[in-house]
């Protein structure tokens, strides 16, 4: 699952590499590091004839016996010392000098990250930089002891391929069965354990809000639910369990209350939470943590329409007992992910500090509100942890933002039934663009349906748990997307609390 071979480098005029990549912010501090030194005489003497060197991407001829192809691209960063330049400047930069050693016919390029104090894993970040513009998508792949750091690109570029496979391939490559299978394939022999819920009867007794969604799509074989469970355990005691619980809409229609005017382009990657889950158990799979246990539900369905397509005004009774008073089919993405995450509230109470996640592409208004980023809210249990601050530290660390959004009780209230069939309305009948607080209504109806309202601060069994709506912090479709907000969760999750520190 690599997008390339990846080694470290020993010397910088070693003939195995056939050019060189250099992310730099400043050619003064150059001088400061003595194995960069023989670079410089070239770069001062191209930036006497090119003033703006340190913010665009240059190919620079130097002597062969500094680099024994004469290729050296200089990937400069732009300003990175103002209060507001953060870390992916470096990332930016390395996929910049990527794009170009790739159009100069270089198959082995080293890559070379000039140290910054301000931001210590710029080397990391330039690293995955480079490895997003090698990413070959699955239907064109189809067709035709190391150090820590190396051994971190390389569980994390194994990570965002398997992240990308699920979460930008179209929904006919990758519809719930297909997904089951890929996921089946690619943890098979290892570490992680899989195990596949496929029969519609059962989906419809024990997931019956999931089995809602995917109605419509019941009649077509390659179109039927699948609810993926993945689980990792640690060697020797385990202080904590992590349990996700993952978006996976394979196109998004809006079902009966249709998307229109173009809006259904690109919602193949509305199964881009279940991708990142997937992703995370792929970065375990590798690095072993230590001390906690992990699993999680990738929830797959297709959101049709159709003549059995569920509807507005239906009232279903949900895994928790709660009845959810259905007002808009193109709010699928909640209801799909209640009755696992039930489920997991359920395993929660047998588990050793449980931490529950929800990861979904769930609402406009987040993207309306933060752009690329996606937002972490947390329940109260969560908060007294300070869960999405810390995804939100980690990802400013590592280059992925993520916003900290709350919750409040007017997003209660907005969810609760307007009449005395229902017990919670699933939403309005507007879209959350158009609906006050509309990302972080939806993070109350989940803890509602799921009765986890029922495990807070004041419970005799507080359980943590953090909604991620992450918008559209992937990218746009069909550009290779950035597995966001992948990093920042493996960072917070996975190495830096339970691997070897960098």
């Amino acid at each position: 699952y690599l997008s390339a071979q990846i080694s470290a480098a020993k010397s910088i005029t070693d003939n195995v590499y056939d050019g060189i990549v250099y992310v730099a912010h400043s050619l003064s501090e150059t001088a400061k590091y003595e194995v960069l030194k023989p670079l410089l005489p070239s770069i001062t003497a191209y930036s006497e004839i090119h003033k703006d060197i340190e913010n665009t991407t240059t190919l620079i001829v130097v002597d062969r016996d500094v680099v024994p192809s004469r290729k050296l691209i200089f990937a400069g960063t732009g300003p990175v010392n103002r209060d507001h330049d953060d870390v992916r400047r470096f990332g930016i930069a390395a996929r910049n000098g990527m794009k170009l050693a790739l159009k100069t016919g270089m198959k082995a390029p080293l890559i070379l990250t000039l140290p910054h104090k301000k931001y210590p894993q710029a080397e990391l970040v330039s690293a995955l930089g480079v490895m997003h513009e090698l990413y070959i998508p699955l239907n064109v792949r189809e067709e035709k002891k190391t150090k820590t750091l190396v051994k971190l690109v390389k569980a994390l570029d194994a990570s965002f391929t398997v992240c990308r496979d699920i979460g930008d391939s179209d929904p006919q490559r990758m519809s719930p069965p297909y997904v089951a299978e890929y996921v089946t394939n690619a943890f098979n022999g290892t570490n992680i354990s899989t195990r596949i819920i496929s029969d519609v009867t059962e989906i419809e007794r024990e997931f019956p809000l999931m089995a809602a969604v995917n109605r419509a799509s019941n009649n077509i074989r390659d179109h039927q639910a699948r609810l993926i469970w993945l689980e990792y355990n640690p060697e020797g005691p385990c202080n904590e369990t992590i349990m996700l619980v993952g978006k996976g809409v394979t196109i998004d229609t809006g079902g009966a209350d249709l998307k229109t005017g173009g809006n259904m382009f690109g919602m193949c990657r509305d199964k881009y939470g279940a991708a990142v889950v997937a992703g995370i158990f792929k970065a375990l799979e590798i690095l072993k943590p230590k001390h906690v246990k992990f699993c999680g539900y990738m929830c797959m369905v297709r959101n049709s329409i159709g003549s059995n397509s569920y509807t507005c005004d239906e009232i279903i009774r949900s895994r928790s007992g709660k009845r959810i008073a259905i007002y808009n089919t193109d709010a699928e993405g909640r209801i799909t992910m209640l009755d696992p995450l039930t489920n997991m509230v359920e395993l929660a109470k047998l588990e050793k500090k449980p931490r529950l996640f929800t990861l979904a592409t769930l609402t406009g208004h987040c993207i309306l509100s933060y752009g690329y980023m996606a937002a972490a809210i947390d329940n109260g249990p969560a908060r007294v942890d300070h869960t999405a601050e810390t995804i939100r530290d980690w990802g400013d660390v590592f280059g992925q933002p993520v916003e900290v959004s709350r919750l409040h009780w007017e997003d209660f209230d907005f969810h609760e039934a307007e009449s005395e069939a229902a017990d919670i309305r699933q939403s309005n009948t507007l879209p959350s663009v158009r609906t006050l607080r509309g990302h972080q209504g939806p993070a109350a109806f989940l803890l509602k349906g799921s009765r986890l309202d029922e495990h807070g601060c004041d419970s005799v069994t507080p359980i943590a748990y953090t909604h991620i709506d992450m918008g559209a912090c992937m990218g746009s479709h069909p550009q290779v997307s950035y597995p966001n907000p992948l990093l920042a969760l493996v960072a917070t999750l996975v190495f830096l609390y339970h691997f070897e520190r960098i």
